[in-house]
């Protein structure tokens, strides 16, 4: 066996090493990170809401549910493999609780040569112990001992031997006892997955209910990473309610389907790292399943879903690899290229008419800072230019979206660009944070040179500049404002010089006003709802918040 599952490790090792980057999704399902990183679990419980009982078993590369054995417990508890503590409330631990506890030592005593689940669970049943799956075999183990003496002098009884749980393996237990319905361990090559029976089903996990199955990668001698199992569609009907609003008009909610469902099946980012396709919060998509209580999936929700089964955005005939979106975008959306640096062709910036045409809530904002915290929120975040004396706009895009900040402090200064406008300002110290890329500090707009020209210097002011008009013709410019052309049609520039830095100026406070809630990239939410409500199909939302694209 040893031989066996050495060699299994190495071509599956291969394999993983030497795949082609693939799109996330197979066979039309999703994994769906719940708890992982800092949010792992010792124990994770499962309760049925529909449904009788659960299959063990673990999930293929193909994502098929090979089946190992089943309980008919509804709940279930997914526990480290190790000495575990129980408290009085039935909370399991890795150490010691405070209060009346009772231990499950980590030595068994093993009994091997079983063919199936069922002889397993039968000598299980008459020796008082449970059935596991250990290296791709069927045994029964007995006994929680609290030291490896113990465990043999107890195997002679059972005519077993004395083993030790390790640092991959999983015990599942009936929720808030030490009863063990079951134990996984394949060193960690494939994770335990927990299937619910019956055809409907859905499964209480976190205050939540979620369809589909559950897996649950072990950090070898840590906890337990929960994975939501799902199909594709059904994980969409997860997801719009959670980002858009479940009573939101339908071609709103439909082309929120198509930008969710194309989004999970264009990234991957997590599936090396993680072994799922996509988180379950914003730094994806917000994701609850079937919601908590009343909350959740409505019928109109479920419907945009349904109505654009298998629909996603295409761009030049390749499925898009991000169709982002944010909650709204204060008065237009902007180039990809101007927030993360990347030129992508249907992530194109435009005026939005359309957005100021419903109610945003929270649509704009005022957030104020001290210069002694914008000082330790730059120290801390490793860009440090002493005492922060001034922090102003030094650029934005002929869309009116902010492209660079810059900080002048006693030590230097410091510019930013992109999305990094934005999320320099965020701070939990603090409570924080720029919603969007659509703001001004202190009501100011230019930064210390007034003008940008070609990037290689700034004008103090347009006065008496000179310019090449469209004809050709040479001019001198009056007055401190013109009109320029510009992708985004006429947009008025200024080169009125900001206002002097010092205290005298800003008060040793720095006033942000902004609009707009997001990146401001790819489609507002608030938009779409706009459009909708206006008349507009979810193609014609979908064609106007991303450039050159088709839906199919």
């Amino acid at each position: 066996m040893k031989n066996k599952l050495l060699i299994l490790f190495f071509v599956v090792t291969f394999f993983v090493l030497n795949a082609p980057e693939a799109l996330a999704v197979s066979n039309g399902i999703v994994k769906v990170g719940l708890r992982y990183g800092s949010s792992a679990l010792f124990s994770a419980n499962l309760e049925n809401a529909v449904g009788s009982g659960y299959e063990f078993g673990y999930f293929e590369e193909d994502r098929s549910f090979t089946s190992l054995g089943w309980t008919e417990e509804t709940a279930i508890s997914m526990t480290a493999a190790g000495t575990i503590y129980m408290d009085g409330s039935g909370v399991y631990s890795p150490s010691v609780p405070a209060g009346g506890f009772r231990a499950m030592g980590e030595w068994h005593v093993q009994i091997s040569g079983f063919r199936s689940f069922d002889e397993a669970a039968g000598r299980a049943r008459s020796e008082g112990g449970w059935p596991a799956w250990v290296d791709w075999e069927y045994v029964v183990r007995v006994g929680c001992y609290d030291s490896q003496g113990e465990a043999e002098s107890a195997a002679g009884r059972y005519g077993g031997q004395a083993v030790c749980s390790s640092s991959t393996g999983v015990m599942v237990t009936r929720t808030r006892t030490t009863e063990i319905l079951f134990e996984f361990d394949c060193s960690g090559v494939y994770a335990l997955g927990i299937r619910p029976s019956g055809r409907e089903t859905s499964t209480w996990f976190k205050g939540y209910k979620y369809g589909g199955g559950f897996e649950y990668p072990r950090v070898t001698g840590g906890n337990l990473n929960v994975v939501n199992v799902i199909g594709l569609e059904d994980y969409v009907k997860g997801v719009i309610p959670y980002e858009m609003g479940g009573t939101w008009p339908l071609e709103a909610l439909e082309a929120q389907a198509v930008c969710a469902r194309t989004f999970v099946q264009g990234h991957s980012k997590h599936l090396g790292s993680n072994g799922f396709d996509v988180c379950n919060g914003v730094d994806c998509q917000v994701y609850n399943g079937h919601g908590s209580g009343g909350a959740g999936p409505s019928e109109t929700s479920d419907q945009a879903v349904e109505n654009t089964a298998g629909l996603c955005i295409y761009y030049k005939g390749t499925l898009v690899q991000d169709a982002v979106y944010h909650s709204s975008d204060g008065g237009a959306t902007e180039d990809g290229a101007n927030v993360w640096g990347t030129d992508t062709g249907y992530l194109k910036g435009k005026t939005d008419p359309y957005e100021a045409q419903t109610t945003v809530p929270n649509g704009s904002y005022t957030v104020t800072y001290t210069a002694g915290e914008l000082s330790w929120i730059l120290d801390q975040k490793g860009h440090s230019v002493g005492t922060v004396q001034d922090v102003y706009v030094s650029e934005y895009t002929p869309l009116g979206n902010v492209k660079q900040v810059t900080f002048v402090g006693s030590g230097g200064t410091k510019t930013f660009t992109g999305d990094d406008c934005r999320m320099i300002f965020y701070s939990s110290t603090y409570q924080k944070s720029v919603s969007s890329m659509r703001f001004d500090i202190n009501g100011r707009r230019g930064g210390s040179g007034g003008l940008s020209v070609n990037g290689t210097g700034q004008l103090s002011s347009l006065d008496g500049a000179t310019v090449i008009s469209g004809g050709g013709t040479i001019g001198t410019l009056q007055g401190n404002t013109a009109w320029a052309i510009t992708s985004a049609g006429a947009v008025a520039v200024s080169g009125e010089a900001r206002q002097p830095t010092g205290g005298e100026s800003h008060n040793g406070n720095f006033v942000i006003t902004g609009t707009g809630n997001g990146h401001n990239v790819g489609m507002s939410q608030y938009g779409a709802k706009a459009m909708a409500e206006l008349g507009y199909s979810s193609r014609e939302i979908l064609s106007f918040y991303y450039t050159d694209i088709t839906i199919e």
